[in-house]
């Protein structure tokens, strides 16, 4: 009787074992969660995904010139700018005025309601950044938006605080 490695001739045989291995490979997950997928946005680019649109990051990643303003945070299922995002807005116009830097808005919601609402309330608040921004001076061709709905909270508690904090806009620049 005949062994099936014997039918088998070398060449075919490191051909099977190097699908094998790249077919393996495909399957392995990459052990991020929900909360680390990326959000959508009609205008965000690759740019601002590397930009690290969560405002954060050392002093040698950011372009000179740009300090993290803050968040500009929001009411439960609202998009309107509230008297405490306003010095925010301001501070970002003011690092924005004259300068030809670039800046990703990326707006956030809280866990509750469906993804889908989630996103598009999500930029509905970017968008709200923006308008604002646009009003205090700031070219609308410096700013793209996006929307991670409840995608990246800040905080993963079931409770106002942790809910609160989540409903947010953050401002990052692009290089």
């Amino acid at each position: 009787m005949k062994r099936l490695s014997d039918s088998i001739t070398p060449n075919a045989f490191l051909f099977i074992s190097i699908a094998l291995v790249f077919a393996l490979s495909g399957c392995a997950t990459s052990g991020k969660d929900k909360a680390d997928s990326g959000g959508t946005g009609s205008e965000f680019s690759d740019a601002g995904a590397t930009a690290g649109s969560e405002g954060t990051g050392s002093a040698a990643e950011r372009p000179k010139g740009w300090t993290d303003p803050g968040m500009v945070h929001f009411e439960f299922d609202q998009s309107e700018i509230t008297d405490q995002g306003i010095p925010v807005l301001k501070n970002v116009a003011g690092q924005l005025d004259g300068k030809s830097m670039k800046i990703v808005i990326s707006g956030y919601t809280d866990d509750r309601g469906t993804e889908e609402y989630n996103l598009a309330l999500g930029e509905r608040r970017a968008a709200a950044a923006r308008r604002y921004l646009v009003n205090l001076g700031v070219p609308e061709d410096q700013m793209t938006i996006v929307s991670y709905g409840e995608l990246r909270p800040l905080r993963r508690d079931n409770n106002d605080a942790a809910w609160a904090m989540n409903r947010r806009a953050q401002f990052a620049p692009i290089e």
